[in-house]
């Protein structure tokens, strides 16, 4: 939290600066309130009409400076969650692909939704509270001074009972905290799972499961920031009690002193709310100080990676390939499950090889050492002579595009998911979009390359999709393209002239995965490996 505070000191600083003109106004205009009545007591028309004009016309003022402060204090908190969003996306960044699929995408969602959310509620919004409340308790600590220390000294024992109480709840509020932040996560990924299973539930008939999916996880987010809610409004109803007693007596000895002509007796009317001001704001700070971000706390150790901490360019990537990609003894299982075992393949610059085998053989999984998502593995995966353990998954990628069947596209257009923001020339795109077999597709839409795709690419077939994901690999000029069923939605036709493309290419190392292969298509690559089941290899062994 002190992080971003600091980060944007200069926005902060001037909304502190507002709030503190703010609060010496609203004392002010308690002692101008005194001084107003103070003229009706005395039956000094004259004082009390002088007294009254300066009252409203600071009560103009505080207005306007009110909505100044608001202002500020607005654009300080959208610059800080926006950071706080910048970060989150740093420590995404910084996940191995293995790690980063430990979790659903809907809890990242939440990340990004709610936790900013709460993060707002919990910890910019209660900072602003306690700058308020303790220049509130200042001003108002030296406007009782200037009537009489016992009533300095009354609030101040208000004060250091509101202290000491919050203490008690520190512990029971931080776990309520990461209990909240916990079920809301879990069930936006609830949610998600239950929203993309609609057409599946839809066509079973099963329309009571998705009402009572979606009810579950609704209650799963609610409950939590329930129990939240209701233990801060006992906790607080608890130390309001506590201060409206000390209050009682408060005014009681006001009371005393103006009899006895020691104050003003108008002092009746503000005296109260200056001691109430400095108590209760006093005793505000340390509420928000114990129980608002001490909840706070989960929602900011999930940042690991500060955005302006991170590399921008990352030096020493795979160079080309020049000789062959090398596998040794490759052993690789997912927890128990033994998939790879002893493999060892080559795959030469330039040459055209094919992965087939059964489900469960590991041909998606080879795929995925090669590119260094997987990096816990046994034997060897060379580039060139080099140990691949050498370079970030970054660097090796930098040489490689990966096509998989289930292609994702970004909600916008055909030319944005095929160039991702970068530039090409004409030559390039149209070249691209020939050798992916897009060219025919592109003719039948109405906007051409600038076809919005839709969400997850809903707008196009399965097919299109994949045209579009080879066009991506293609024009970005990686020396090895590793395909896994990449062309599965094709037809035949243009199945054919995508994968004649791909072998045609002289510079391109191709590895593809495939389940079956005719013995007419086995013939136009440089190697087939059909790989087996761990578990069948080591029964052979």
């Amino acid at each position: 939290m002190k992080y971003y505070l600091k980060k944007y000191w200069g926005a902060n600083l001037a909304a502190v600066v507002l709030a503190l003109v703010v609060c010496a106004l609203q004392t002010g205009n308690n002692l101008l309130l005194m001084q107003t009545f103070q003229g009706i007591i005395d039956r000094d028309l004259r004082s009390f009409f002088f007294w009254m004009l300066l009252l409203a016309g600071s009560w103009f003022i505080l207005l306007w400076v009110n909505g100044l402060q608001e202002y500020c204090q607005g654009r300080a908190v959208r610059l800080m969650n926006n950071a706080v969003r910048r970060d989150m996306t740093a420590t995404l960044l910084a996940k191995s692909h293995t790690d980063f699929h430990e979790k659903d995408t809907g809890e990242y969602l939440s990340w990004f939704t709610n936790d900013v959310n709460q993060i707002e509620t919990l910890a910019w919004q209660p900072f602003y509270q306690c700058v308020a409340c303790g220049a509130s308790a200042i001003f108002s600590a030296v406007a009782l001074l200037t009537l009489h220390w016992s009533l300095l000294a009354a609030a101040l024992v208000n004060v250091v009972v509101m202290m000491l109480v919050p203490q008690l709840f520190n512990k029971r509020m931080e776990k309520l905290g990461k209990d909240c932040e916990a079920g809301q996560a879990s069930a936006t990924g609830k949610l998600k799972d239950i929203l993309a299973g609609y057409d599946v539930l839809r066509s079973f008939g099963r329309e009571q499961r998705f009402r009572q999916g979606a009810a579950e996880a609704s209650e799963q987010i609610e409950k939590p920031k329930f129990r939240l809610t209701y233990v801060k409004g006992f906790v607080s109803a608890g130390f309001g009690c506590v201060n409206i007693a000390v209050q009682m007596l408060i005014d009681v000895l006001i009371g005393i002193l103006s009899i006895r002509g020691v104050i003003m007796q108008s002092a009746l009317m503000g005296g109260g709310n200056l001691c109430g001001s400095l108590s209760n704001g006093i005793g505000t700070v340390a509420q928000l100080l114990l129980l608002s971000f001490s909840a706070t706390k989960p929602y900011f150790d999930k940042i690991t990676v500060r955005a302006d901490d991170m590399q921008t360019e990352e030096s020493g990537g795979l160079p080309a390939l020049s000789s062959a990609i090398t596998v040794d003894d490759l052993t690789f299982r997912y927890g128990d499950k033994p998939v790879l075992s002893d493999l060892s393949l080559t795959f030469q610059k330039g040459g055209k090889y094919a992965l087939t085998g059964p489900s469960g053989c590991g041909k998606s999984t080879l795929l995925k050492l090669l590119l260094g998502w997987l990096p816990d593995y046994g034997g060897t995966i060379q580039f060139d002579g080099e140990d691949a353990h050498a370079f970030t998954p970054e660097q090796l990628q930098r040489q490689m595009s990966y096509i998989e069947q289930n292609v994702f596209l970004f909600n916008s257009t055909i030319r944005d998911n095929i160039t991702l923001g970068e530039t090409f020339t004409d030559e390039q795109m149209e070249k691209a979009l020939r050798d992916s077999a897009l060219l025919g597709d592109l003719a039948s839409m109405p906007d051409g390359l600038d076809t919005i795709v839709g969400e997850e690419g809903g707008n196009l077939s399965g097919g299109q999709k994949q045209r579009v994901a080879i066009a991506r690999a293609l024009i970005h000029d990686r020396s090895i393209l590793l395909v896994d069923e990449g062309t599965s939605a094709l037809d035949q036709k243009n199945a054919d002239i995508v994968e004649k493309s791909l072998l045609a290419n002289p510079d391109l190392t191709l590895i593809l995965v495939s389940h079956h292969l005719s013995p007419e298509r086995k013939a136009q690559f440089t190697g087939v490996y059909d790989l087996e089941p761990a578990a069948a290899r080591q029964q052979a062994a």
